[in-house]
């Protein structure tokens, strides 16, 4: 029997076949965007990992360096333990710190963050030797009038800052440009995170640090609500409800190995 599109039925099943074919179009279109999307996200996240560590990206594939020299970890901070985890490049560690089953409020939470996920992803770097050169941590907190990202790197003694890098915030531009400005952030370098008593004492300083201040880092004028901020980012990220279980543990583990 022949097919008479002029019919009602003819009309209906020419309209349900071409909702079909456009609803496999968008299911393939919006597949191969969150695909890119992802892919972009992971490349963003290599290139601020090996910026934090001090490897140099200008020469050579990104991904290749860090494949040859970064081993990305998941990390309980309550127990400073490691937790295995698939895909970590994929990794959603926003949505993680807001997903009820996957965060919960610092009990002091002085970087104004309201919820901090439970389990945090930290990347292992290694020089060409394969000896640990640093640890990158990532950092974020609440500056004047944004969140701040970013990511800290320690050298391997846990204690003295290899970089700090930061790739987003909603600071006021002109004025906090300084966040994202190497002549600022090299500032950081060398400096120690813990007095010997190991408490955080790392600290933005209003008016400029002093000579020889193996803690204190030149604030900057005008923007000192942001440089406290990040003060108080570093020393949330970096205390007891952060990194600080951990990074005892892996110190020992490094002690014994």
């Amino acid at each position: 029997m022949a097919f008479k599109k002029d019919t009602v039925a003819g009309t209906m099943i020419f309209i349900i076949s071409l909702s079909l074919v456009c609803s496999f179009m968008i299911t393939g279109t919006a597949e191969i965007l969150k695909e890119r999307k992802l892919a972009k996200k992971r490349d963003e996240i290599q290139q601020f990992v090996l910026r934090a560590a001090n490897v140099d990206i200008s020469n050579g594939d990104f991904r290749e360096l860090f494949a040859e020299r970064v081993t990305p970890k998941m990390v309980n901070l309550d127990s400073g333990e490691y937790v295995a985890q698939e895909n970590l490049l994929d990794f959603d560690d926003r949505m993680a710190a807001i997903n009820p089953d996957s965060s919960s409020k610092p009990k002091k939470d002085t970087a104004k963050i309201k919820t901090r996920a439970d389990n945090i992803r930290i990347f292992e770097v290694r020089d060409e030797s394969g000896s640990l050169s640093s640890v990158v941590m990532p950092i974020y907190g609440k500056g004047l009038w944004s969140m701040i990202y970013g990511y800290l790197a320690v050298k391997p003694d846990l204690n003295t800052v290899e970089n700090i890098i930061f790739y987003e915030h909603g600071e006021t531009p002109g004025i906090a440009d300084f966040v994202t400005d190497p002549q600022w952030t090299d500032l950081w370098k060398g400096k120690q995170l813990f007095d010997k008593q190991g408490k955080i004492a790392i600290k933005v300083v209003k008016g400029g640090a002093k000579e020889g201040d193996i803690h204190g880092v030149d604030g900057v004028s005008g923007a000192t609500r942001t440089g406290v901020g990040i003060q108080r980012a570093v020393e949330f990220w970096f205390g007891v409800e952060g990194f600080q279980t951990f990074l005892k543990q892996f110190a020992q583990a490094e002690a014994k190995s």
